[in-house]
């Protein structure tokens, strides 16, 4: 069963989250006949304990508790790794990894990230993946990268606010 994205809801399971992501990993390594080393498992594990983007520094004291070598190139390259097998989404912007809910099949994607509790929620951005691409094309351009991300407040921090104000 594929995992579902909770998107911003507070009441959810991060255990049941996190154990899924890793079952999910577990098999798609087999499959594709790679090896999910443990600090790559474990990498994966710490980026799914929240849906707060982590970045690669703030692993590095878990990893160093862990007995894992914890110089910045092995974390870097246990990201790359998860990142190449569509495990983690980089969020260019916040420089940070999230774990993609979707791992099974390629896909595009985008992000809402609250500025105030840095949760962040993937979406299917196919549709404005095809807008871009359509407009583009329309200009003669040829899009190779694209990455979308959209900052706003996630229901919580906008209620939190209303009440404060």
């Amino acid at each position: 069963m594929p995992h579902q994205d909770p998107g911003f809801e507070t009441d959810h399971n991060h255990q049941h989250c996190i154990q899924q992501a890793l079952d999910t990993a577990r098999s798609l390594c087999r499959e594709r006949s790679l090896r999910l080393t443990p600090i790559r498992e474990l990498v994966l594990k710490l980026v799914w304990q929240s849906h707060q983007p982590m970045g690669a520094y703030e692993l590095l004291p878990a990893l160093a508790d862990a007995g894992f070598n914890s110089a910045p190139p092995t974390v870097y390259r246990a990201l790359e790794f998860l990142q190449e097998q569509g495990l983690v989404h980089r969020i260019a912007s916040l420089n940070a990894y999230v774990g993609c809910p979707h791992p099974e099949h390629p896909h595009t994607s985008g992000f809402l990230i609250c500025r105030h509790c840095q949760r962040a929620v993937e979406l299917d951005s196919a549709p404005v993946h095809q807008a871009l691409a359509d407009t583009a094309a329309d200009v003669g351009f040829e899009i190779e990268q694209e990455m979308i991300e959209v900052v706003g407040l996630c229901p919580d921090c906008r209620d939190e606010e209303s009440r404060d104000a």
